[in-house]
């Protein structure tokens, strides 16, 4: 057996008798594959998916409706008859228990019982009311990782209001780019947030962004660094009294109806407004949390996120399944690079999530959790983001916990969820995803839509095959006025995921099925290298550079040049490395054995920093069209968007 096929973690029969999904299984009755039966009766799956994870709410009699002949898939209707409310299946436990707990970078911790966040929901819903925003109005919430934040989301769902989030760290234009385009009527705001140390003021822009969003009747404004609240807005805590008077219960709306919406990164284009369906995200979340991640109530929930990235919205989600979700808002390594793992101890955690790229910044400073903390509470780490590494892989099981469930999981903003991701039943095997997830046609197809199921290792085209619950309702103003609520899907939405491969859902993701009937996702497809012609991954480059000791960090894009597309390997080194002839040398060494000669690439140039989003993932795409000559539109999705413009007018790039 290879390495990469090295099985790290077996679940004991005691802990699989116990699993939501080994439960989920016995009520099936089904003696042939579990994931094959889920998406060859979709009708029966998802009705027994609502049962068993308890969604509350009218299910009706008709569980799915496929699409007419000839119609897009994205035109099929899951629970037509249904109707249901979030908020009443996110706060349907009651009681004096911990729903919420919030801990800042500096320690203060605070929380919200079950009732106390009931109470608060209740009354934003009023004041928002209030203030004449009814069902399809937009609320939207520049705030930090917070209370208030999940407050205001399930606030706004209680009347039917579509709610968006972005966080603080965005700039002005980032913020009108994103909540510009669904012109909100009410806006939530913080005066500013700690990161790192410092302290940084938010009220400046908040100027300029109630400038630009004529729209909004109302600005409620969280006091979280102290300052005092600006002249024509109203503090968050007078909001909420105001409404105390005459509190709103939650109303029930259809399966469709707009829950929030989320946004593209940005980095080729203004963001795209994706709006998601109510029932279809909840019941997603329900079955990833309870089935592939093994929540159940009373559990301790903590993914590292901000309210800008389709992880907040999956955390928040766990609520439904009675756990507490546990929120931290600042650096993840601050005061040390322990941070996590010291509130894993204290909160008792029981599921931690965070990105791939953490864990291996982790891995890289050799830190030893298992040596300094307990752990004891933690069953489950999930990893996101981005490809996770066989040795990240390693780190975990070695350093972290050896009796953990490493759920690498994959999907996207498009979906609100996962395509594939964790089974606490199976094995989990050294550097591969373990399943396609329940109820999700998933399959890698070749140049000629082929599967290559049956052809492990093989990479090719992420697809999924048949319609799933949380497709996206569509885009904003795609080929209609206001919210989409047109019969046929719009141009935009259509291209964006149907069009390009025959009418599949297209991920633009490049990634190959295992021996195991897992799965290793090899990076974006649309960043896929193309030199000769032969299509590469970004993922096997990275896994092979970074391992070395003077590489702190690298990015890898495709330059045309002679007619063809030549590979360059931007790096950032350690302090004190250099980027000598026999660094260069010993870096295209190592990828030509650890990968071919044709993932080589012809230029390696040192750079000291390198383009990111706000979420702190390597941005691919912008460097290349800098480079290449093409327009970048919308800097502002860029952290520090001032770095491409270095990188492309290197002269190392112009020989």
């Amino acid at each position: 057996m290879s390495d990469v096929a090295k099985a790290l973690w077996t679940p004991s029969g005691e802990s699989v008798a116990h699993s939501r999904m080994n439960r989920f299984a016995q009520r099936v009755h089904e003696s042939g594959d579990l994931h094959e039966w889920s998406i060859n009766k979709p009708e029966e799956f998802w009705s027994l998916v609502w049962d068993d994870c308890g969604v509350i709410g009218h299910k009706g009699q008709r569980s799915f409706l496929a699409a007419q002949s000839g119609a897009p898939m994205s035109t099929a209707q899951f629970f037509p008859d249904a109707n249901l409310s979030v908020v009443e299946n996110l706060l349907a436990t009651s009681g004096g228990g911990e729903a919420l707990v919030a801990i800042d970078e500096v320690g203060n911790r605070r929380s919200r019982s079950w009732d106390e966040l009931r109470t608060h929901v209740s009354s934003i819903a009023s004041a928002l009311q209030a203030r004449g925003v009814v069902a399809g109005d937009r609320v939207c919430a520049w705030l930090p990782n917070s209370l208030e934040a999940i407050e205001v989301m399930l606030g706004a769902a209680s009347i039917g209001a579509v709610f968006s989030s972005s966080s603080p760290d965005f700039g002005t234009n980032g913020v009108l780019d994103r909540f510009g385009q669904i012109v909100p009527k009410v806006l939530f705001a913080v005066d500013g947030y700690r990161y790192n140390g410092r302290d940084f003021d938010c009220l400046e822009r908040l100027s300029e962004i109630r400038k630009g969003l004529p729209s909004v009747v109302e600005t409620v404004v969280v006091n979280n660094i102290g300052t005092s609240v600006p002249s024509g807005t109203i503090s968050y805590s007078d909001f909420v009294a105001g409404g105390s008077t005459n509190p709103v219960n939650p109303q029930r709306f259809s399966f469709d109806h707009p829950w929030y919406v989320l946004y593209s990164s940005g980095t080729t284009g203004v963001p795209k407004c994706i709006v998601h369906r109510t029932g279809g995200v909840l019941l997603q979340h329900m079955k990833e949390h309870q089935l592939h991640c093994n929540v159940q109530p009373r559990d301790r929930v903590m993914y590292f996120t901000t309210t800008g990235w389709m992880m907040w919205n999956w955390l928040v989600s766990v609520l439904a399944s009675g756990a507490t979700a546990v929120l931290y808002d600042g650096a993840p390594t601050a005061p040390t690079m322990s941070r996590l793992f010291d509130i894993v101890d204290a909160e008792h955690i029981t599921l931690l999530g965070v990105s791939a790229k953490f864990i291996d910044s982790l891995r890289k400073a050799d830190l030893q959790p298992m040596s300094t903390h307990s752990l004891r509470s933690l069953r489950t780490i999930c990893s996101t983001g981005s490809p996770l590494a066989p040795e990240g892989f390693d780190w975990v099981y070695q350093s972290v916990k050896s009796d953990v469930h490493l759920a690498s999981i994959s999907g996207g903003t498009d979906l609100c969820g996962c395509f594939v991701g964790g089974d606490p039943t199976k094995s989990v095997y050294r550097g591969e995803i373990q399943v396609p997830m329940l109820g999700m046609a998933v399959d890698v197809v070749d140049e000629r839509l082929k599967s290559l199921e049956n052809n492990p290792l093989t990479p090719g085209e992420l697809v999924c095959r048949q319609p799933f619950p949380s497709m996206p309702i569509g885009f904003w103003n795609d080929g209609s006025e206001g919210f989409p609520v047109q019969s046929q899907p719009g141009p935009k939405f259509l291209a964006a995921y149907f069009e390009r491969l025959n009418g599949m859902w297209a991920q633009s993701d490049f990634a190959s099925w295992t021996q195991h009937g897992g799965m290793i996702i090899h990076g974006r497809s649309d960043t896929t290298l193309n030199p000769g012609g032969v299509r590469i991954g970004t993922a096997e480059i990275y896994r092979v550079v970074e391992q070395h000791a003077d590489v702190l960090e690298s990015l890898v894009f495709g330059q045309d040049w002679d007619n063809d597309v030549r590979i360059v390997l931007l790096v950032r080194l350690a302090e004190n490395a250099t980027l000598s002839g026999e660094l260069v040398a010993d870096l295209k060494q190592r990828i030509r054995v650890a990968c071919t000669p044709r993932h080589v690439p012809a230029l390696v140039v040192q750079v000291h920093d390198l383009p990111r989003t706000r979420s702190n993932k390597l941005v691919e795409l912008a460097l290349a069209d800098a480079v290449n000559g093409r327009p970048v539109r919308n800097s502002e999705a860029i952290a520090n968007p001032e770095c491409i413009s270095v990188i492309a007018a290197m002269d190392e790039l112009r020989k």
